[in-house]
């Protein structure tokens, strides 16, 4: 049996995990990173990177198809399904190398390889014959993709977004089964790319998006693309030749049976905290098995025990993984030194979907019973002159503010909304208000413009 202490345990090697430990040492404690594999962060191996990787590739495919809208010619489009899926694993395994590098410079001696579980509130065991003493743990374990269980008889049949990037080629059809984010960006590129896609789920929205408005516009751009079942239920699945017949309900009761070369489940990513045993930590657990903390200090109920990044589900995007794992790194190094914790203020919300139109969500979260206590403003893509210009005027904006014109959030289905959203996100981190930002100079002509018309259109209640 092997023995250990440490100041600082940080279970799990993803972007929450490294950026805790970095922060910890930094802070001057004695940290350990335990790595359960395989490493390279989700964002790299599994998630951002090869998913935009698809994106592009289904972007220059329909931008070819599309030409003609200027007057330009292009004949004999067609898609390398095996070639796609090379560059799309060449440039991940780039991605993922350059992470694994950060870990390789980091001291042998302070990784440490397997699977954690809680012994107790300030012991962990790495298999059987391994033992590590802390003072403070942190919680950085990341997330996996769920399987609804419908989709249980297929088995291996079923993709997910740690298996649909290593196809060797593009499928023929492909069920989608959930429309937030990860799942309508994979809908829209495979179909780009040529396969026929069916996109399901439960909800009303796609995206993410939640004003009625955007999600109305949101249904009406990506049904000209692919097959869309809002508001339906997946009652059973079963394997057949040649793929998976999926039998599900439409939203208006409607039962109805199909078969697909491929199912893709994308319906979230619940934390990895199962198999921690957190329960011998002294934490208190809600009936999910996930550890009641505090948002701020990131710091767990009931033991010197952290938790940052996906493992928390408060926000899994990589900005905010990061930030938290720093956090979580710096309380940790000072519940080992018997410091006070750092509760800083948690950022806007900020989340992007890289569909064509792109979709964000940023702040204070739409909210239909708000009443008189803020103020609603918007604008359409349709006729905005730097968007006719490229052809991809579909889509809006939506803000909403307080009485004051103070930026509360935001929602947004267009082109360049990853550029606008982050100037929405950083004018409610600095509390600006509406009359801050047409202050300022917006250049001609540019998409920027429509986000200035959102802004007056802002106004017009408030002043009015």
């Amino acid at each position: 049996m092997t023995h250990q202490t440490c100041d600082v345990a940080v279970i799990g090697a993803g972007t929450a995990g490294i950026a805790a430990f970095r922060a910890a040492e930094a802070a001057g404690a004695d940290a350990v990173l335990i790595e359960r594999g395989p490493g390279g962060t989700t964002c790299a191996r599994v998630g951002c990177m090869p998913s935009k990787l698809l994106v592009a590739a289904a972007a220059a495919a329909h931008d070819a198809r599309r030409a003609s809208l200027f007057g330009v010619a292009v004949s004999g489009v067609s898609v390398d399904g095996p070639a796609v899926m090379a560059r799309v694993r060449a440039e991940r395994d780039r991605f993922v190398a350059g992470v694994r590098d950060g870990l390789d410079a980091i001291p042998s001696a302070k990784r440490l390889a397997g699977e954690a579980r809680f012994l107790d509130a300030r012991t962990l065991a790495l298999g059987d014959d391994r033992r590590v003493a802390f003072r403070a743990a942190v919680i950085a374990t990341g997330s996996s993709p769920s399987i609804p269980k419908p989709l249980a008889p297929l088995g291996d049949a079923v993709l997910t977004t740690d298996t649909v990037f290593e196809l060797p080629d593009l499928p023929a059809s492909l069920a989608v089964i959930g429309g937030g984010p990860v799942g309508i960006e994979i809908a829209q590129a495979m179909a780009r790319l040529g396969v026929r896609v069916d996109l399901f789920d439960t909800g009303a929205g796609l995206a993410g998006l939640s004003e009625p408005g955007l999600r109305k516009d949101a249904a009406a751009i990506f049904s000209d693309e692919m097959a869309l079942h809002l508001g339906s239920e997946l009652a059973s699945a079963e394997p057949v030749d040649g793929g998976a017949q999926l039998t599900w309900a439409e939203a208006d009761g409607t039962r109805r049976t199909g078969t697909f070369a491929r199912v893709l489940a994308a319906a979230g990513r619940p934390p990895n905290v199962r198999g921690l045993d957190l329960a011998q930590a002294g934490l208190r657990l809600d009936e999910k098995g996930m550890p009641a903390f505090d948002a701020r200090t990131l710091l767990c109920a009931g033991a010197p025990v952290l938790i940052a990044g996906d493992a928390n589900a408060v926000r899994p995007v990589l900005h905010e993984a990061s930030r938290q794992g720093g956090i979580a790194g710096r309380n940790a190094s000072a519940l080992a030194a018997g410091r006070a914790l750092a509760a800083p203020e948690p950022w806007p919300a900020l989340a992007m979907v890289f569909t064509h139109p792109q979709a964000a969500s940023i702040g204070a979260p739409f909210d239909p019973e708000a009443g008189d206590g803020r103020v609603v403003g918007g604008m359409s893509f349709d006729d905005q002159g730097r968007a006719r210009v490229e052809g991809v005027n579909r889509g809006g904006i939506r803000l909403w503010a307080d009485r004051d014109g103070r930026l509360l959030g935001g929602e947004m289905l267009g082109p360049s909304c990853e550029h606008l959203a982050h100037l929405v996100a950083h004018a409610i981190g600095d509390g600006r208000t509406v009359d801050d930002l047409l202050a300022r100079p917006i250049y001609h002509p540019t998409v920027e413009e429509g986000l200035a018309s959102a802004l007056s259109d802002l106004i017009q209640p408030r002043k009015g």
